[in-house]
């Protein structure tokens, strides 16, 4: 089942090879590439130069932290569409020497609930920071050359465009205003990025500024109503957490709904403190909704397996909220074993500790794609030369009730 919103079919302003090769390679990112592919690049018609353009801006390995002026968007209106299938395709031509993507299936969880409505497909994915990835995170069993970005952008870019969501929610992003911002935007994403005020990214050499949460949506299928960027309190302490809350409106069926992203403080020993981070956000999701009168989904990585109080706090809150993933469960009511599995040098790590929570009583799930075995994630686990992240995404359609209950 895919999008509605994003079809693979041509444009009409479909790019040439070379335009496409300049959106995923900016020469000033690429200096190592082969002197045929420089001149490739070269060769930019006017729509090329101005992406180009856009694209240099914000290129410098620090720019988005040095520059505050970098974080405005450029025009999307001077990038020309992309063709989605044939990104798709160029991805796939970069990746030729690495093992095909793992095959995964959505689950059918509709049970007798109709929609009038294409369904709302959303994506929740911490992608890994790349300045994470190559110098802290410390993945012992995954060899170097398959982080290399210009490789694992592809690798990410691939599972993004292989599943088409309407509403995409990231964490970890520190390549927004060089890859994703202008990429997405092609392809009718309108996008926001947040980071986070002291991104562990800017003590790595050579980090590309700092890492945060970005929220994308497809411009054909809603309107933006109103949108917030929360900086998570702790203790009534302002903490190094974001949260990013938009109000949608659907143009199908008129319906709003609030979608939400964030991405709470990691580690062992710091439960009260997300738990206290989980209180805020709910807090501020509670004032946005106008007390649930607005349906809401809420995408993260909580760093919080569902034993602990932060999880408890959204599964008991007044906000009537479920956890999607739940519903794979022959029972309904357990969350996947898990969500990340990583080995570090402390040792191998699973743990169940992304969600994607919604409003039971005004949105249902109608499919949910299944995680990955672990025969396909391999024994030196993730990330690998198959996947670029030690997370799983997690995509799920939705539909609105056709009783909303007096929600809007």
């Amino acid at each position: 089942m895919g999008s509605p919103g994003l079809q693979f079919v041509g444009s009409g302003l479909k790019p040439s090879r070379s335009n496409l090769f300049c959106s995923l390679f900016p020469l000033s990112l690429s200096p190592d590439l082969p002197g045929a592919c420089i001149k490739a690049a070269c060769s930019m018609g006017t729509g090329t130069s101005r992406l180009y353009s856009a694209l240099a801006k914000t290129l410098n390995s620090s720019a988005a932290s040095q520059h505050p002026e970098y974080l405005v968007s450029p025009d999307p209106e001077h990038l020309e569409p992309i063709d989605p299938k044939e990104l798709l395709e160029e991805c796939r031509a970069v990746l030729h020497t690495r093992p095909p993507r793992f095959q995964r299936d959505f689950v059918d969880l509709r049970t007798d609930c109709p929609s009038t409505h294409p369904p709302i497909r959303v994506m929740q994915w911490n992608i890994l920071a790349q300045a994470l990835g190559e110098g802290k995170d410390n993945f012992v069993q995954c060899p170097v050359e398959a982080l290399k970005w210009e490789e694992r952008k592809c690798l990410i870019l691939e599972e993004i465009l292989a599943y088409q969501p309407d509403i995409l929610c990231l964490q970890e992003v520190d390549h927004y205003f060089d890859t994703f911002q202008p990429l997405l935007s092609r392809l009718g994403y309108q996008g926001t990025f947040f980071p986070k005020p002291w991104s562990p990214c800017l003590d790595v050499e050579h980090n590309n500024g700092p890492d945060g949460c970005a929220l994308f949506f497809l411009q054909n299928r809603f309107k933006l109503v109103n949108s917030a960027n929360i900086r998570l309190t702790a203790m009534t302490l302002k903490t190094n957490q974001v949260a990013i809350a938009q109000t949608l409106e659907c143009k199908e069926s008129g319906r709003q709904f609030c979608i939400a992203v964030t991405h709470l403080k990691a580690r062992t020993g710091w439960e009260r403190f997300r738990s206290a981070q989980g209180c805020d956000l709910l807090q501020n999701l509670q004032n946005i909704t106008q007390g649930a009168k607005i349906p809401l989904i809420v995408c993260g990585d909580f760093n919080a397996e569902p034993t602990e109080e932060v999880y408890k706090h959204f599964a008991s809150s007044s906000l009537n909220l479920n956890s999607a993933y739940k519903l794979l469960s022959a029972d309904g009511q357990s969350e996947p074993p898990y969500t990340t599995w990583k080995i570090r040098t402390s040792g191998e790590c699973r743990h169940t500790l992304d969600y994607i929570w919604y409003s039971k009583h005004a949105l249902n799930v109608r499919s949910a794609l299944d995680l990955l075995t672990e025969e396909q994630i391999g024994p030196n686990r993730l990330p690998s030369f198959n996947y670029p992240s030690d997370h799983l995404s997690l995509v799920c359609d939705f539909s609105f009730t056709e009783e909303p209950d007096g929600l809007l």
